[in-house]
C-alpha cells in the first residue's frame, strides 16, 4: 500500500506541475478525491517542494555564491518582515517530490553548494534524509540549511557528525535566525541550539529599528557568538539604513560582526520567486 501511495503522490505533483505550465485553469491537478492526502504523502517521505532552482546566494558566508536552492513550504513562526510569506502559507501549490527526485534535480545543475529553505525546512521529517543523501552527491561540497532558530537542530548537527567521518568529507552548516523584538517571534527562539552551533554555522540577526540593535549586541555577547560562529547583522530590507547599522557595530567594537545586505533584493528588485 505505501509503495502504490508514494506512486499517487509522485503522479498528481507531476500532474501538478504540467497542468501549472499549461495554465492556471488546470493548476489544480485534480480534486482531492482524486488525489492521496498530504500527510499520506509525508508519511511516504515525500517533500513539499514550493520551488527548486539555480541562482546566487543572497546572504550569508556563501553570498554571491552559485547554488541550488529547494523552498519547502511551512514555517511555526510568522515574522512581521517575513519576505517568503507566500511559502509559508498552507494553501501554497507544491510539488511532493522523493529525495531521489531531489538529488537528481541538484545533480543535474552540477552544483557544490545547496540551499535547503522554506518556510522552514526543519520542519521537514525526511530532511535529514535528504540531507544525507545530497552529501553523497559526487559534485556537492556544501549543504546549507536555513533556518529560524525555533526548531531544535540537534537531529541534523549530529547527522553533520556522521557526515564528518566518511570519506566524502562534505560539509553541513546551519544559517540560524535569531528572532528579535521587531520580528514578534522572539519568545520561540529555541536557547539550546546556541551550544550546538560550530564554524560551518551562521547566526543571523535581522535589525528592524534601533531596539534590534541593542538586543542583538546583547545576545552576541551573552552568548560569545562571535568565538563559536559567523555572526551577521542585516537591516530588514527598505526599513533600515545600513550605515546606521555599520556605525552601531563600529562603536559598539562589535568587531566579530559581519554586516550585510540581501544581495538577491538588490540584484533582482522586486522579485519574489526564483531568486
Amino acid at each position: 500500500m505505501k509503495r502504490r501511495t508514494t506512486a499517487r503522490c509522485t503522479a498528481v505533483a507531476e500532474a501538478q506541475a504540467a497542468a501549472a505550465e499549461a495554465g492556471p485553469a488546470e493548476a489544480a491537478g485534480g480534486s482531492a478525491a482524486e488525489a492521496p492526502s498530504e500527510a499520506a504523502c509525508a508519511s511516504d517521505g515525500l517533500l513539499p517542494v514550493a520551488e527548486r532552482f539555480v541562482s546566487l546566494n543572497g546572504e550569508g558566508p556563501r553570498a554571491g555564491k552559485r547554488a541550488a536552492f529547494v523552498r519547502f513550504r511551512g514555517c511555526n513562526l510568522a515574522c512581521s518582515y517575513c519576505d517568503t510569506r507566500w511559502a509559508c502559507d498552507p494553501a501554497c501549490p507544491v510539488a511532493w517530490e522523493s529525495i531521489d527526485g531531489l538529488a537528481s534535480f541538484v545533480a543535474a545543475q552540477e552544483a557544490e553548494l545547496v540551499t535547503l529553505t522554506g518556510g522552514e525546512p526543519m520542519l521537514q521529517p525526511a530532511l535529514a534524509p535528504l540531507v544525507e543523501r545530497l552529501a553523497g552527491l559526487s559534485r556537492v561540497r556544501f549543504v546549507e540549511i536555513e533556518t529560524n532558530g525555533a526548531v531544535d537542530v540537534g537531529p541534523i548537527v549530529r547527522l553533520r557528525a556522521d557526515l564528518a567521518r566518511r570519506p566524502e568529507g562534505v560539509r553541513v552548516g546551519l544559517t540560524m535566525d535569531w528572532k528579535l523584538p521587531s520580528s514578534g517571534m522572539e519568545r520561540h527562539m529555541v536557547r539550546g541550539n546556541i551550544a550546538l552551533l560550530g564554524v560551518d554555522d551562521t547566526v543571523k540577526f535581522v535589525i528592524g529599528d534601533e531596539a534590534d540593535l541593542r538586543r542583538a549586541a546583547e545576545a552576541v555577547r551573552a552568548f560569545d557568538l562571535t568565538s563559536r560562529c559567523n555572526v551577521y547583522f542585516s537591516p530588514v530590507f527598505g526599513a533600515v539604513d545600513p550605515a546606521d547599522i555599520a556605525r552601531f557595530v563600529v562603536d559598539g567594537r562589535l568587531d566579530g560582526v559581519t554586516l550585510q545586505v540581501q544581495l538577491h533584493k538588490i540584484l533582482w528588485p522586486g522579485q519574489e520567486k526564483g531568486v
